[in-house]
């Protein structure tokens, strides 16, 4: 018998749930079975998967094939209707291991995840192949951004409280972590569940009192509408606080911004960044950013193509926009496919130049480097900015090593190794 093997579709959260999946599964005893965990932001996403899913069971005739994730939560019968799927289990039950029990065969396994309250009762130890951790601090979100059907298929906003985060972060180090990634649907949402209604910035300043042993301490998306003082105040004060702030952006027209039911305007973000920036001079920005949006006009998407050189963007992650039933967004009168994929490759294209501007200012530079792997350019890992760097002599995985930028190669830095900061 084979043993469970786990396939991945989407976000980091969805990363952290797999761990957490294929950990139940072992402990089950749960063998020859594929379980895909699949992502619906977008309609290629959801592609995707069927594809893999239609692939796994010409490869692997005899296996059990279990789909969960956000498309399995959201349209349980569709993937339940498919000939190579065994069983469909929601976002909710993924994570509670009786789901892998042997002998289970409920076609469909799908809570209303809208009525769930608990969060995160699945933090991990240790992860498969992974030199950082994940680390999971709220589930679900409370806003309705017309584009997105996320929170229908993670329900609610719902907070892990912090000393539970704080022994979580303690474990990780003990275990050999260097890094922790705190992550979730909203991060900036969390809190406001909890008793105080403590923000983002409180935890963060509170994991690096508390836990003085751990390296370095990184963000998942930041919400440009809700980046709190306190969480300035850190990247300011706290070098652990890696110099990267991913953004939420999606759009920079005002009138594009408003349509998708966004909290922030241009200026807001303009502003967010310079905020960020006085707080921590070397910060590097990314941002997740749709195009073609329903209504969008050139001039609008203009707008939106020059935020990424007025906000000193430097690592975008663009989508042509996608339909979601269900989304307000996909009754608003659509810009044509082609013009949605003519302006990200435009979009991806700008950030690329930008990416590989930033790319040549490193040159020269010595960063600390968290090694990851060993691959066929010697060994790899990622500086606090998160560029990757290779070309790392034969550091090892796990170590942190101060290294010097010499070159680019492609979308990585290269470096040399100058001295090891920590093993």
């Amino acid at each position: 018998m084979k043993q469970t093997d786990v396939v991945t579709f989407g976000c980091r959260l969805n990363a952290l749930e797999s761990e957490v999946i294929r950990k139940h599964a072992r402990a089950a005893g749960l063998q020859n079975a594929l379980i895909v965990n699949t992502c619906a932001v977008t309609r290629e996403a959801e592609r995707q998967a069927r594809q893999s899913i239609r692939k796994l069971r010409r490869d692997n005739p005899n296996a059990t094939i279990i789909v969960t994730g956000c498309a399995a939560q959201l349209d349980p019968d569709t993937y339940a209707a498919m000939p190579e799927v065994d069983r469909v289990i929601g976002n909710e039950e993924k994570l509670n291991p009786r789901s892998y029990i042997e002998g289970r065969n409920e076609a469909i396994d799908v809570t209303d995840i809208m009525t769930v309250t608990e969060t995160a009762g699945h933090l991990l130890d240790g992860f498969e192949s992974r030199t950082r951790a994940f680390v999971q601090i709220q589930q679900g979100c409370d806003h309705r951004c017309t584009f997105c059907i996320i929170p229908f298929a993670r329900g609610p906003n719902r907070s892990v409280p912090a000393d539970d985060l704080v022994h979580h972060v303690r474990t990780l180090v003990g275990n050999g972590y260097k890094e922790a990634v705190l992550t979730g649907v909203d991060i900036c949402s969390y809190g406001y569940d909890l008793t105080g209604k403590p923000r983002l910035g409180d935890l963060v300043q509170k994991i690096l009192h508390e836990v003085p042993e751990l390296y370095r301490l990184r963000l998942s998306t930041l919400d440009p509408a809700a980046i709190d003082d306190t969480l300035l105040a850190v990247f300011a004060e706290e070098p652990r606080l890696m110099p990267h702030a991913h953004l939420s952006l999606q759009a920079a027209d005002d009138m594009v911004l408003k349509r998708m039911k966004r909290r922030h305007s241009r200026q807001d973000a303009m502003d967010t960044c310079e905020r960020l920036r006085h707080a921590r001079p070397d910060i590097v920005f990314g941002a997740d950013i749709i195009a073609g949006f329903p209504t969008e006009t050139d001039a609008m998407f203009d707008n939106t193509l020059n935020a990424v050189q007025d906000m000193g963007l430097t690592f975008l992650h663009v989508f042509p926009y996608s339909e979601r039933p269900g989304t307000p967004a996909a009754n608003m009168p659509s810009v044509p496919e082609a013009v949605r994929k003519e302006r990200a490759q435009t979009l991806r294209r700008v950030g690329e130049t930008a990416q590989r501007d930033f790319f040549s200012r490193q040159i020269g530079q010595d960063v600390d480097v968290l090694v990851e792997k060993i691959g066929n350019h010697g060994a790899q890992g990622h500086c606090p900015y998160f560029a990757p760097v290779h070309g790392l002599d034969n550091a090892a995985p796990g170590s942190i090593v101060k290294a010097r930028i010499s070159g680019i190669d492609g979308e990585s830095l290269t470096g040399h190794v100058l001295e090891q900061r920590a093993a």
